[in-house]
């Protein structure tokens, strides 16, 4: 019996865990899905996604735990419920076409937010939306901070030799990003050498660990290092100051995404060369609107945002570096 006690209140806590609700109540309200609870730009998201809820409508918020599994069946969970509608932010685009068939045969209205699934997932239906921002810009603003930093410091001629650490293989943010920083470099007409390129995964811990190898294998060869998210820099500043740099003249830039607290705090620290808003607040705000009107039956372009192809509402990126970053505190 203590055994049977014991595993009820194992049960409790993990429920608990899982489930935050922004009132109480049982079904019939919004259902939100977060690929992981402890991402540091997600994080600000769905606090933006409860705070507009407040006082509208339940709202049930899931930490999927980066498992595609475990979101897979609290989508079921979702649709079980009667949920009005549902935002999904997936572990894995490429699951976004299961979650559309399943909501399309519940009648359930899905906004997907931040990653983007496959155009064909997105026209399964005329109940599903997107909500994020153009990847392709970020990188392209990262290059060109990049680029006028090179310009102001280095030789004409010299050819910028890079370190590039990607988020999670796929996704289109970390492709695009990827992609478009060095465009932008050599669109400023600067000679571009990548030294090494590896995933992180958007993980501060892990990219201290990819970045002392680096340092490790290539070290005073590195003139700079690209990451496709502000923890990722985080990470590399992190080690780069155990060889000694960003004190004193030694100086490494480095370059990031999202614009968080802790990358404006690195900012007017001087170990951050600059950063691109990955606006949450307005992503979270507008994925909340649309889902929003989507449960109350309405038309979403009621909402307010300007809906590109019927589908898609992008939220502009913004440069920041540090002669602007206290307009971004």
């Amino acid at each position: 019996m203590k055994k049977i006690i014991v595993f009820v209140l194992v049960l409790a806590v993990l429920g608990s865990a899982l489930f935050t609700s922004c009132k109480a109540g049982g079904g019939g309200g919004l259902g939100v899905a977060i690929y992981k609870f402890d991402d540091t730009f997600m994080s600000y998201v769905r606090n933006a996604i409860q705070e507009n809820a407040a006082g509208k409508i339940e709202v049930s918020m899931v930490d999927s735990q980066n498992s595609q599994p475990t979101q897979n069946d609290q989508v079921d969970q979702f649709i079980t419920r009667k949920m009005k509608a549902i935002a999904i932010n997936t572990v894995d685009r490429t699951a976004s076409g299961t979650i559309a068939d399943k909501a399309k045969a519940a009648n359930v209205p899905v906004v997907f937010f931040n990653r983007e699934p496959l155009p064909a997932d997105m026209n399964k239906w005329d109940k599903i939306y997107y909500v994020g921002a153009k990847a392709e810009e970020s990188g392209t603003m990262q290059g060109e901070i990049a680029a006028e930093w090179w310009k102001a410091n280095k030789p004409a001629g010299t050819v910028m030799k890079y370190i590039m650490l990607k988020g999670e293989p796929g996704h289109q943010d970390a492709e695009l990003r990827t992609e478009y920083s060095i465009k932008a470099v050599q669109a400023a007409g600067i000679q571009v050498q990548l030294l090494a390129e590896d995933t992180a995964m958007w993980d501060r811990p892990r990219a201290v660990e990819k970045m002392d190898a680096f340092w490790a294998r290539y070290g005073e060869q590195i003139d700079i290092v690209f990451c496709n998210n502000d923890d990722m820099a985080l990470g590399v500043i992190e080690s780069l100051r155990k060889v000694g740099f960003f004190s004193g003249d030694k100086y490494l830039p480095v370059v990031g995404v999202d614009a968080t607290a802790p990358a404006l705090q690195a900012l007017s620290e001087g170990t951050l060369l600059g950063t691109v808003l990955n606006d949450a607040k307005n992503q979270g705000k507008a994925t909340f609107d649309l889902a929003y009107a989507l449960a109350e039956g309405k038309n979403p372009a009621a909402a307010g945002w300007n809906i590109t192809d019927g589908k898609y509402v992008w939220v502009p990126y913004q440069k920041v570096t540090r002669d602007n970053y206290r307009n971004f505190q």
